[in-house]
């Protein structure tokens, strides 16, 4: 790793926002290979972005709400076009974008959906349809986003009394995860394989688990269990159960100090999965990696490190047209076009990474950085708009290309049927960005 931070110095990724990317958001076209300066985005540039991106999501954002319907008895949400199913992280970020549109009961919504199917053990499954739950990888339960999503919910619709008949119910899905997720020698929680993470074919986790059984202590899931029981705390005071709040945020700091101890390396400087087996690091930078900086759990030293050693720099994750979802030294990097048997995050560019390293780079003071990023990726989702009215769930991160869902890929009448999910997240990230007001999903 010595190498890499040599190469960092020289190229003084802090100091200036070197990049592959145009200085004109648009006078290379996507695909085309464009050429390597400093480039920023002036603010009148990326008000005109975020107004038309405005105007675009006004058209398309009613596409992810579904009427209540069989099972599900809420309005629910879902990714649009190739997805017609309620997930659980897609659904939580959808919700965000609700929050910071003034219309929370959306998130609400999501979460009574999922609520309704916690079962007498604790098990809720992170995909349902109109027929019921859709159980995923044997009684897998779904990812930690529910207490949060409970939580931003009530505190944006200063109302947690919709939550008390539910109250129970959220402390078994907790209690739950505790059985079936929770390494006891480590303190920690744990990813069977890749796809319950939902970055299905990420190689910092065990994509291929029918014949490699490894699974993982992960920087997303720990940070999110954080998240969880921060969450439940806050849920817990508000509805006057003073000694649950004490243990849950006793809980979230326990894990936050175990995040710091076991899965930072101070070789590298950089968080990593840990093996279960055999303790050790698993080497590999991904998306996931930067998780703990959305909840501030490393220190401004160590995020600093990391973010300029890893996320900035063009050798690693930082490419021509955003930030990659794998690092190119990664002997697995790739663009490739895929969505079966799982979605690609080898390397692509995603709405849902881009948001979540937005935060992180929020947290520790790179706003010129959160500029570029948020016109770059802005403008691949707009090149799509005004072809399609929809989006792509992931881009070339060296070309710019539309990936996932192919062109082939057409409704009834032929017209592309497209992603738009948590892509709608990137009108938060401009609205901060313009406005000064900033969809953080903040749980303290």
């Amino acid at each position: 790793m010595q190498n890499i931070k040599t190469l960092v110095s020289m190229i003084a990724i802090g100091g200036s926002l070197i990049a592959c990317t145009p200085s004109s958001p648009s006078s290379t076209a996507v695909g085309e290979e464009p050429d390597q300066e400093v480039l920023s985005y002036s603010k009148d540039s990326l008000r005109s972005i975020y107004n038309e991106i405005t105007e675009y999501y006004k058209k398309i954002d009613h596409k992810v709400i579904q009427p209540a319907e069989g099972y599900l008895k809420n309005p629910y949400l879902i990714p649009a076009g190739f997805y017609k199913q309620m997930w659980d992280w897609d659904g939580f970020f959808m919700g965000s974008y609700f929050i910071a549109e003034g219309k929370p009961e959306y998130m609400k919504y999501w979460a009574l959906n999922l609520m309704q199917g916690i079962d007498k053990e604790g098990y809720v499954s992170g995909c349902a349809t109109t027929k019921g739950p859709r159980p995923i990888f044997g009684k897998f339960s779904m990812k930690p986003f529910l207490s949060q999503g409970v939580y931003l919910a009530s505190e944006a619709m200063h109302d947690y009394s919709w939550v008390k008949p539910y109250y129970e119910k959220l402390k078994k899905a907790l209690a739950y995860r505790d059985q079936t997720q929770y390494d006891a020698k480590y303190g920690m929680y744990f990813w069977e394989n890749a796809m319950q993470s939902g970055a299905d074919n990420n190689p910092a986790l065990n994509y291929f688990w029918q014949e490699d059984h490894r699974s993982f202590i992960a920087c997303d899931m720990n940070t999110l269990q954080v998240r969880e029981f921060l969450a439940q705390s806050d849920i817990a005071q508000a509805l006057g159960y003073t000694a649950d709040a004490k243990l849950y945020r006793e809980k979230a700091n326990k894990l936050t100090q175990a995040i710091n101890q076991t899965l930072w390396c101070d070789e590298d400087d950089t968080y990593y999965n840990v093996d279960r087996e055999t303790g050790s690091f698993y080497r590999r930078v991904s998306y996931s990696c930067f998780w703990p900086l959305v909840q501030g759990i490393a220190s401004e030293e160590n995020a600093k490190n990391m973010i300029e050693l890893y996320l900035l720099n063009p050798d690693e994750m930082k490419a021509c047209y955003g930030f990659r979802s794998l690092s190119m030294q990664d002997p697995d990097y790739n663009n490739r076009n895929i969505i079966k048997p799982f979605s690609n995050w080898q390397g692509p560019v995603w709405g849902l990474t881009s948001f979540v390293y937005s935060i992180g780079l929020k947290k520790y003071g790179y706003e010129k950085e959160i500029e570029w990023l948020a016109g770059t990726v802005s403008n691949l989702f707009l090149t799509d708009l005004r072809e399609f009215e929809t989006m792509h769930e992931s881009y070339n991160a060296d070309t710019g290309e539309p990936l996932a869902p192919a062109a082939s890929y057409v409704d009834k009448e032929g017209k592309f049927v497209g992603f738009i999910s948590w892509n709608l997240c990137m009108k938060p990230l401009l609205n901060g960005i313009v406005n000064n007001q900033w969809t953080l999903l903040e749980i303290k």
